[in-house]
């Protein structure tokens, strides 16, 4: 058993840009591809991947210093510290229910397909992560396996549901045809999509519309994406105290994500199609004429410049509001970079309109702040299980990501009742 875990672990080490081309080559395999073929669209995506992620690194290294910035100006002084999703994740793989989660996983999504109870294919191994920290935090309370296994699959059965639910706005909205996102950070705030389509019903605030493109018709040229970069990150510069060089800098880098982003998301469609067209002909011959969604990582929508200027808006915004909220007690940090993946769903439910995607995602990160908080001595105890060391100043940790994630929080509470 050890001598698995151990090749699961270093599998899962590769990290995204390796296991989702593995996937994604032996899928084009199993559908009929010819290897040279399906291993261009692997490795096609894998590149996108890597560029995805170097974009997401620039957003991280930039907007870790800035909302620190932040919360020194303000003096904030809060207990529960955001350790941000790379630490929550190493939590749950350390967990000793991580080993079973990966092969569980891909047979509870056979089993769903077979049964026609999803149409979602999740090749988002990497991502199974959110499955294992709810398996851990489960069997945390309950030193039960099988009841950690158990609220495992239920998350994962939400996840692909929800996947299912929203594949049309995925591919309307963002232009993926055939691609479905099952991630759990994204799919958590799916419930809080009927909100954007009430919002948009209230006389007067259904008038209010601020889309990339009626913002670039009413701005011209300053109405681009790469100008909208650089004026929300100089804002962001600016509330953290930085200097006129420093603000500059980081403006310049939210105008890089800005434009790299879209560009890295074409590659990846460009490695997807022939897979996503192949599995489709393998499908009608075996099945008839039925629809397959293949379910990728949510970085996939952070293309569209409407999600990147919704998140950086909200990132003073998150700062703010865990200064402001009663019995609140975590500072946001290392999942401030999180929030286009939080944000992903209601952006597309809001057709792009951002002043309509910050009003709610106002609401739902403050409801996230407070789940976090109320985790946060389980969440704690499982970093201090992993050796995960706690940062200067804090007495608890928790996440944005997991921690406030309102499926892992239902379901850790149902089973919290029985132990």
């Amino acid at each position: 058993m050890q001598a698995f875990t151990d090749f699961i672990q270093g599998f899962l080490d590769l990290g995204a840009t390796v296991i989702l081309p593995v996937a994604i080559f032996l899928l084009g395999l199993f559908f009929g591809q010819k290897p040279g073929k399906a291993f261009r669209s692997g490795l096609t995506i894998g590149v996108a991947f890597v560029g995805i992620f170097l974009v997401i690194d620039l957003l991280v290294l930039n907007l870790g210093p800035a909302a620190q910035g932040m919360v020194e100006r303000l003096g904030v002084s809060l207990n529960v510290i955001d350790i941000g999703w790379p630490a929550t994740s190493s939590i749950a793989w350390a967990s000793v229910v991580a080993a079973f989660i990966i092969p569980l996983g891909l047979v509870v999504n056979v089993i769903m397909l077979v049964t026609k109870t999803t149409k979602t294919m999740n090749v988002d191994v990497w991502n199974f992560w959110h499955y294992t920290f709810m398996a851990a935090m489960v069997y945390a309370i309950s030193g039960s396996i099988i009841q950690g296994l158990v609220a495992a699959v239920l998350f994962q059965i939400v996840c692909l549901k929800v996947a299912d639910w929203t594949q049309p706005m995925v591919s309307e909205f963002y232009e993926l045809p055939g691609v479905s996102i099952a991630t759990g950070s994204t799919i958590s705030y799916a419930p809080f999509i009927p909100v954007v389509k009430l919002l948009q019903k209230v006389p007067g605030v259904k008038n209010w519309n601020a889309d990339p493109e009626t913002i670039q018709k009413r701005f011209g040229i300053f109405g681009e994406s790469i100008f909208i970069g650089l004026i929300l990150g100089a804002g962001i510069g600016a509330l953290a105290g930085y200097n006129i060089g420093e603000i500059i800098e980081i403006g310049m880098s939210m105008a890089a994500v800005m434009v790299l982003m879209p560009r890295m998301v074409k590659i990846l469609m460009e490695g997807l199609m022939p897979v996503s067209e192949s599995a489709r002909e393998w499908l009608n011959k075996r099945f008839g004429d039925r629809e397959i969604y293949i379910g990728l990582d949510a970085a996939v929508a952070l293309g569209h410049p409407a999600v990147i200027s919704t998140a950086l808006i909200l990132v003073p915004v998150t700062v703010l509001l865990a200064v402001i909220l009663p019995g609140n007690a975590l500072l946001p940090f290392g999942d401030l970079a999180t929030i286009p993946f939080i944000v992903a769903f209601i952006v597309g439910a809001a057709r792009g309109n951002i002043i309509h995607s910050v009003i709610v995602g106002t609401f739902m990160i403050a409801i996230s702040l407070y789940l976090a908080t109320d985790v946060a001595p389980i969440f704690t105890q499982m970093a201090e299980t992993a050796q995960i060391e706690l940062p200067e100043g804090s007495t608890q940790v928790s996440s944005i990501d997991q921690g406030g994630n309102l499926v892992n929080w239902v379901i850790f509470k149902v089973f919290s009742l029985f132990n």
